[in-house]
């Protein structure tokens, strides 16, 4: 029995598929401890199955948020003498090129907690000076002083030969300290991004290590599970014997919970991928090569765009560091339905990124939140209705919302009329913010937005996306059956994922000419690199208990013009240089054809799939009229008044059903809201399209 489960910053989400049919639980996210949401979830989701082992699929913001918070562990890092405040230093680049009041952050290690070992190996891997064993023994005697949590180790050029960090690693093991390691963990070059990589990891490390033990051992022992009398699947053997926890990371697959507590660096934006594996799957169940998936939930909005396939990028940055490990290439934005509303000291109207989470959540939650949220705009203008929040089960507070909005207009927007024009500039500058989002990863990149459908999901995704849709032109948005819990459904979708790579920095012999042994011996030699990089990612799951002989294999390169600062991946295939200058004329608009080239790193991916569901499910039925849906009319605020508006059910309407807006569409985990100017059409598999339509 697979459980997917995504914990964000407002809800829990839990997912499980019978016979090819989703059933969804929602409950409060408990950030006192995220654990008890995830076993309620799952006691709730469960209670009426029949015994049966489980395994818990989780997606966890928990990495992403005690790095926000800066809520980890006392860091020691243990690096090349004379590079102990690199860490500090960063890179020359600044985001505010002419403000000179721009205060960084502090770095996650302290001065006092950077120790400098006496070795040396050169670029080329060469090993000029070892550490002594005088220099260990003081190390050791110092971390032992130091009360340190968790250590970082990462010396210069371990990329291009980890000797010297293994024998320093050996040391760092005996003192029974968490230690990351950089030649483990990324062997690549670009000294910072690594540095700043292994001490992320190790500052998250015990934490998340200790969430993910607590939670494999609840699971294992919680009597209100069905799993007390049953075994693990021979396939996933368990020393518990009862209960399995497998994490998602952020490249888009998943890894045993123990590999994710090693590394949990590799899981920052578990919860985003989650969202982009079900809008990849879907969009290729459905015949659609171009899409954008929108995920919209209680703290913020992640967008990706998917051409095909989703991309991935290893340059990517988190609370003003960077991460350097494979992650899909999502943006987000502090927009979601817990955005606390505030003004500025010029009097502007500001929505984001600051979040009411899940306590005390919005006003409407009755949770004790007292700041307007785009929740409570919605609800004011009508989007949103009282009675069928959760399915009925849940009741906001109208009343407590309207009255905190007159309080805020009184308090702090004086030069708003009522609470209904606060609601309506809030939902606006929450889509102006949302609008942006979308341009970075489309018209910013060079893609026409009219050329790509939306997928829309997450808990407020349906709120605002035929909003969005009309503003960038994009020709129809998709809203999948349950989309409050979609990220959580492609987190149990998720294929098992290793990544392996490696710094190589070597130039390409001349790719013209039309017999060329140079390059054919060239192409040999990574054939041969790359056939270690796979060897030693086979044996890593074969160590996690994987069947590494199903692994399909992506082999992919680095590759830049010599000179250049920024490479672009390929696919490795014998005419890899004339992808690349396609490539790069793709995304930088020109291209140098005659100019010498380098390969930078070497990548391999080895994906296991994990068994889904062999299509969608059709939903027949006898009637695809929407009156049967029908479950009353309200007044909803569209354009600049009320509409008489019809609300139904959407599992009442079937496959063919057809409607006009204004409507609003309810269900549990979502609403949707059709404007005026829209069509909704239900798809054979039950997901809501909507248009616009011609005048």
């Amino acid at each position: 029995m697979r459980i997917g489960v995504d914990t964000g910053g407002t809800f829990t989400d839990c997912v499980i598929l019978q016979d090819s049919r989703v059933r969804i639980v929602k409950v409060f996210s408990t950030p006192d401890d995220a654990a008890r949401a995830v076993l309620d979830g799952t006691r709730q989701l469960t209670d009426h199955l029949p015994e049966s082992p489980i395994e818990i699929v989780h997606g966890t913001t928990l990495g992403t948020n005690s790095l926000l918070e800066r809520r980890g562990a006392r860091v020691a890092l243990v690096t090349t003498a004379g590079f102990e405040d690199l860490i500090e230093i960063g890179r020359q680049n600044r985001p505010r090129l002419y403000d000179l009041n721009v205060r960084r952050d502090p770095p996650l290690v302290a001065h006092a907690m950077r120790i400098g070992i006496g070795e040396r190996t050169g670029a080329d891997g060469a090993i000029l000076r070892r550490p002594s064993t005088l220099e260990l023994r003081r190390l050791r005697r110092k971390l032992r002083r130091s009360g340190a949590e968790s250590i970082a180790l990462c010396f210069l050029f371990s990329f291009a030969n980890p000797q010297n960090e293994r024998v320093v690693a050996r040391v760092l093991r005996e003192l029974g300290i968490p230690a990351s390691v950089s030649h483990e963990m990324l062997p690549e070059f670009r000294e910072y991004e690594r540095l700043s990589t292994v001490v992320i990891n190790a500052f998250l490390a015990p934490r998340i290590g200790s969430y993910l033990a607590s939670l494999q051992r609840q699971l294992g022992r919680d009597p209100a599970l069905p799993v007390k009398r049953s075994r693990a699947p021979k396939r996933l053997p368990d020393k518990h014997g009862q209960g399995r926890v497998y994490v998602m990371q952020s490249s888009g697959g998943i890894t045993t919970a123990e590999r994710a507590a090693r590394q949990p660096v590799r899981t920052i934006l578990s919860g985003p991928a989650g969202g982009v594996v079900a809008a990849a799957w879907l969009a290729e169940r459905l015949g659609i090569a171009r899409t954008i998936s929108f995920d919209m939930g209680g703290t913020s909005t992640d967008v990706c765009l998917i051409d095909g396939q989703p991309r991935t990028t290893s340059e990517t940055n988190l609370a003003g560091l960077p991460v350097a490990v494979p992650v899909l290439d999502v943006h987000s934005v502090g927009a979601g339905g817990g955005s606390l509303a505030r003004v500025d000291a010029g009097g502007a109207l500001r929505v984001g990124p600051q979040s009411a989470g899940a306590e005390p959540g919005p006003i409407c939650y009755r949770r004790g939140g007292t700041q307007p949220t785009v929740t409570d705009a919605n609800l004011l203008l009508g989007r949103l209705d009282p009675d069928y929040f959760l399915g009925g089960a849940y009741r906001l507070g109208a009343r407590a919302a309207a009255d905190a909005f007159a309080a805020f207009l009184h308090r702090q927007a004086r030069n708003v009329k009522t609470p209904h024009d606060l609601a309506r500039g809030i939902v606006a500058v929450a889509n102006a913010n949302m609008e942006r989002a979308l341009r970075v990863i489309s018209v910013e990149r060079g893609h026409d937005p009219r050329d790509f459908a939306l997928i829309c999901f997450g808990g407020a995704g349906g709120l605002h996306a035929a909003d969005l849709a009309r503003s960038l032109g994009l020709p129809r948005v998709i809203v999948p059956p349950s989309p409050g819990a979609f990220s959580a459904l492609g987190i149990l979708l998720s294929d098992i994922v290793k990544d392996v790579s490696r710094s190589l920095l070597a130039p390409v012999p001349n790719f013209e000419r039309r017999v060329n042994r140079q390059f054919a011996e060239f192409i040999r030699r990574l054939d041969k690199q790359f056939a270690r990089l796979e060897q030693d990612a086979r044996e890593e799951l074969r160590r996690e208990h994987f069947s590494s002989e199903l692994a399909r294999v992506e082999r992919r390169l680095d590759v830049r013009y010599v000179g250049q600062a920024y490479e672009l991946p390929v696919p490795f295939t014998p005419d890899f240089p004339t992808r690349f200058h396609r490539e790069h004329e793709k995304a930088y608009g020109y291209a140098h054809a005659g100019r010498p080239i380098e390969v930078v790193n070497l990548r391999v991916r080895l994906t296991i799939p994990t068994a889904k569901p062999a299509a969608l499910v059709r939903r027949p039925g006898a009637s695809s009229s929407p009156a049967r849906a029908l479950v009353k009319k309200k007044p909803v605020w569209f354009g600049s008044r009320f509409w008489t508006t019809p609300l139904y059910d959407r599992e009442r309407l079937l496959p063919g059903a057809r409607l006009r807006g204004p409507a609003v569409v309810v269900e549990y985990s979502s609403t949707t809201v059709v404007p005026p100017d829209f069509v909704l059409n239900v798809d054979k598999f039950s997901n809501l399209v909507l248009s616009q339509h011609a005048h």
